[in-house]
């Protein structure tokens, strides 16, 4: 970690990732452990079938090219017979790092340089989706409320010439974020409510009080992420889904529900900010992950009840880093002389959503 720090020292005036991922800072044991996942879920799933099908993987936002290295090198090694019929492909909406992963990429490896929501190919074969650190960086929207009708109100930001930003608030008009709310409140069974929206009767009595605000606080809603969970349903019907990402920041934007981290570096340090209405390009903007409310939203979308995917599939599940690496990682190898495990200890802020 030091070592990829001062590395980093040097770079100045530009904008640059501020947070070292898993992937990266644990490797290549991070990568084994996803591989170790992959291919005993795969195995479980050709027995379940009667059918001995190739193993065939879409990694989503390949980075450097580390998880593809690492996991491509683990079923080498691991289960040869499987390699030589593995179809691994990345899909990279960087042209930049998608020639960074084809220098790197193995035999066999295709890189596709397109953003996965431009995807129109459908792939009916059984296939693996593998999303590392990928949802934080996908777009949210923010909606309030409002406090005596409990109605949502989306939000838009005005940019003035000198470059000054404002937010405003009308009725939900855009499409993905109606449908995104429209499927959280009809999810089975527990009724979701927004921890931004307090009870009816809260709300009654705060606007009798002097002051009352006409809006709730903040809430930003992963509404790309639903539709990640779309494209999944209509281009990849047989998938299972490894999804890794953080399920708590420090240092969000303060009050507003799951607000993103938004920073910058300046000699070395990192300086956090308080809001998200800031200068394009020159801060790293970043979110925490639901994951319990993003698995429900997940199976309503693409394990529906009474559908096949469902039946065939099974529901999705969350677990953390840590049970994650205990039921997969070679933990004998990344055990340190004082007696820590980075693949036990590190990352606690992490979890897994998997299908």
């Amino acid at each position: 970690y030091g070592e990829m720090e001062r590395a980093l020292d040097s770079v100045r005036g530009i904008p640059r990732q501020l947070w070292h991922t898993p992937t990266e800072l644990l490797r290549p044991w991070y990568g084994r452990a996803v591989a170790r996942h992959i291919v005993r879920q795969h195995q479980a799933d050709c027995a379940a079938r009667g059918r001995d099908d190739p193993l065939v993987v879409y990694e989503l936002g390949g980075g450097n090219g580390t998880l593809m290295a690492d996991v491509v090198g683990y079923v080498r090694h691991a289960a040869p017979a499987l390699h030589a019929r593995m179809q691994y492909n990345v899909v990279e909406i960087s042209a930049k790092l998608a020639r960074a992963q084809r220098a790197r990429a193995p035999p066999g490896v295709r890189v596709i340089n397109r953003s996965v929501f431009d995807w129109r190919e459908r792939v009916d074969a059984p296939c693996f989706v593998v999303a590392m650190e990928v949802v934080d960086n996908l777009p949210h929207d923010v909606v309030r409320y409002d406090y005596a009708s409990g109605a949502p109100l989306q939000a838009a930001v005005r940019v003035y010439g000198d470059g000054e930003l404002e937010e405003l608030y009308e009725p939900v008009a855009d499409p993905l974020i109606r449908d995104y709310l429209h499927v959280r409140a009809t999810l089975p069974g527990p009724a979701y409510r927004s921890p931004a929206l307090p009870p009816p009767a809260l709300r009654r009595l705060r606007m009798r009080l002097p002051l009352a605000p006409n809006m709730t606080r903040r809430e930003f809603v992963p509404t790309q992420a639903f539709a990640l969970c779309r494209v999944l349903r209509d281009f990849f019907p047989r998938h299972r889904l490894v999804l890794s990402d953080f399920h708590a920041l420090p240092d969000t934007v303060p009050g507003a529900v799951d607000a993103p981290v938004v920073q910058t570096r300046f000699d070395g340090a990192m300086v956090p900010c308080a809001t998200y209405l800031v200068q394009p390009g020159w801060f790293d903007i970043f979110f925490p992950t639901n994951f319990e409310l993003l698995s429900r939203v997940y199976d309503a979308v693409c394990r529906a009840p009474s559908s096949d995917a469902l039946r065939l599939l099974g529901a999705s599940r969350v677990c953390s880093q840590r049970d994650f690496a205990l039921a997969n990682a070679e933990l004998e190898h990344t055990r340190t002389r004082s007696g820590e495990n980075p693949m036990l200890d590190f990352y606690e802020n992490n979890k897994f959503l998997l299908s």
